[in-house]
């Protein structure tokens, strides 16, 4: 695709959650949440931001600036955005690795909500047993390749599933 195409694609059918959140501190959450279709030229579903909105539970904080908010109602905003413009595919890079226990669990939940409620698709990096419990299908990789995967995962399977692979890797 020409840098025009891919663009278009990246904005109207993909969605970023970073581990750093990458909110603009002078805009308030809610301006945070709707900046990819400012920036598009589109005006918001009203009715499918209200629900993401509420979901994610940010309706009490949508005037507030980044530095205003907690890490994880941070969080919740790249959430939010993320979910906001209604993208085909949401990809994740560890967006729980800035996050305490409770609010990392919440936000998995909000993605979670969001494959089963809102009909999105979720790939999500992490090393984290516990975040990779909340999806349905575990790909494991090393050095760049598939080696393994793992549907219907539990935490403990996946710590095991790391497990083998890391005593593999020391006595190869």
């Amino acid at each position: 695709l020409k840098d025009k195409q891919l663009t278009k694609l990246r904005r109207d059918k993909i969605g970023f959650i970073f581990q750093a959140f990458n909110l603009l501190p002078t805009l308030t959450a809610l301006e945070n949440i709707t900046l990819p279709m400012d920036i598009a030229g589109r005006k918001p579903d009203k009715q499918w931001l209200e629900q993401v909105i509420s979901m994610v539970g940010l309706a009490g904080r949508l005037s507030h600036r980044p530095t205003e908010l907690s890490g994880g109602q941070q969080q919740r905003v790249a959430v939010a955005r993320a979910l906001a413009s209604q993208p085909d595919i949401i990809f994740g890079d560890e967006p729980t690795g800035n996050l305490d226990s409770r609010s990392g669990a919440e936000v998995l939940g909000f993605l979670r909500n969001s494959v089963r409620e809102l009909g999105q698709t979720v790939v999500m990096v992490t090393h984290d047993p516990v975040a990779a419990a909340y999806a349905d299908r575990v790909i494991f990789l090393a050095d760049g390749r598939i080696v393994d995967e793992m549907h219907g995962p539990t935490a403990e399977g996946v710590l095991d599933r790391m497990k083998d692979f890391d005593a593999k890797g020391r006595t190869s």
